[in-house]
């Protein structure tokens, strides 16, 4: 049997504060950040690859723990965040007194309330979703890391689980530095798993 199992690991807590952060908004990890990701990982990583969203939140983090394991990384363009569009960088309190009910609209039906010139959370989920399959493909067998986002780990949750994506963006919660843990089987029919480190 080659299982794979493909670990996605949220990054830590940016500077700037609380905000929408996209893929156009590269705020680099706070110290704070740094801590909680090095917090998450165990002392003796035992991934055989790790593939890196190319933001700094998440890139940086992957280098350094990739040069620190001995293990080699790649950078995947599609594993960055969801585009926000016009709520790139601004805060929910800015949002709320700027836009009225559309932050709440945005939080109970982000499918059919995205912001403007936001990405399509179901063409957002679908890159993600072949980056998934690309990696089971190409890593079979192998432990593999993914750095990414609190997004990435909705849409993935939400294709393996079948879960509608309304329902993973206003039920999921995901903290900084969290590790969704999920394995392929031969039957290629993959399963998310909770665990103790």
């Amino acid at each position: 049997m080659s299982e794979t199992r493909i670990d996605i690991i949220r990054h830590g807590e940016p500077e700037g504060g609380q905000r929408y952060r996209g893929h156009s908004v590269d705020d680099p990890l706070s110290k704070t950040g740094w801590q909680q990701m090095w917090d998450a990982v165990p002392e003796k990583p035992h991934w055989d690859h790790i593939i890196t969203s190319p933001l700094s939140r998440c890139q940086k983090f992957a280098e350094a723990l990739a040069d620190t394991s001995g293990v080699g990384f790649t950078v995947e363009d599609n594993l960055k965040e969801i585009g926000f569009g016009t709520w790139e960088g601004r805060t929910p309190d800015d949002i709320k007194a700027n836009e009225g009910d559309a932050l709440q609209k945005f939080i109970q039906d982000p499918v059919n309330n995205r912001p403007e010139g936001a990405e399509p959370l179901n063409s957002f989920a679908d890159r993600v979703w072949d980056v998934y399959q690309s990696v089971n493909k190409k890593h079979r067998g192998e432990h593999v890391l993914l750095v990414a986002h609190a997004g990435v780990i909705r849409a993935i949750t939400s294709k393996i689980l079948g879960m509608p994506l309304d329902d993973v963006y206003s039920k999921l919660k995901i903290e900084y530095a969290a590790i969704a843990t999920t394995r392929v089987p031969d039957n290629n029919k993959p399963l998310m798993y909770l665990s103790a480190r």
